[in-house]
């Protein structure tokens, strides 16, 4: 008895071994998918686990379906991607993100998140050029420097 073949893929299969790796339904003539040197049948591909699940972005929650952006865990598509205060593009830029992973330019992360000065409730941030703050912390409480009216003991 003569067993019918099929070509797909630059190789030959035997009609009865050209299936689906997942549900075995023989694929002669119908979609398929390949993953992994694996065949699928449409269906399982689309529906299962086997085919990856498509990145959602985490600011507009559409689909990212080109480039994606990965950062603190999330995706996002590379526009979408800003400051949550100034809405400032962060894409190939220095940035800082809270401890809900909300993500800031690193003006608007220190200007927010930085200790306030107890003295004169302005918040305590990086000099001009710098990304270090400098401040006193004294009985559970930050200064400026130039706000600190206690003594330092440097012993």
């Amino acid at each position: 008895m003569a067993e019918g073949a099929c070509q797909a893929m630059g190789q030959v299969f035997h009609i009865r071994c050209f299936t689906c790796a997942v549900c075995n339904k023989q694929l002669s003539g119908k979609p398929f998918f390949t993953m992994s040197n694996l065949i699928y049948c449409e269906e399982d591909f689309l529906f299962s686990e086997v085919h990856p699940s498509p990145e959602v972005c985490n600011t507009c929650g559409c689909t990212v379906t080109d480039l994606v952006l990965q950062a603190c865990g999330r995706s996002y598509h590379p526009s979408c991607f800003r400051c949550v205060v100034c809405s400032k593009e962060l894409q190939g830029q220095a940035f800082a993100a809270d401890s809900s992973s909300r993500v800031y330019c690193i003006s608007d992360y220190h200007r927010v998140q930085a200790p306030r000065c107890a003295a004169c409730h302005l918040a305590i941030v990086p000099t001009e050029g710098s990304t270090e703050s400098i401040r006193v912390a004294s009985s559970n409480k930050y200064f400026h420097v130039e706000c600190f009216g206690g003594e330092v003991n440097l012993i």
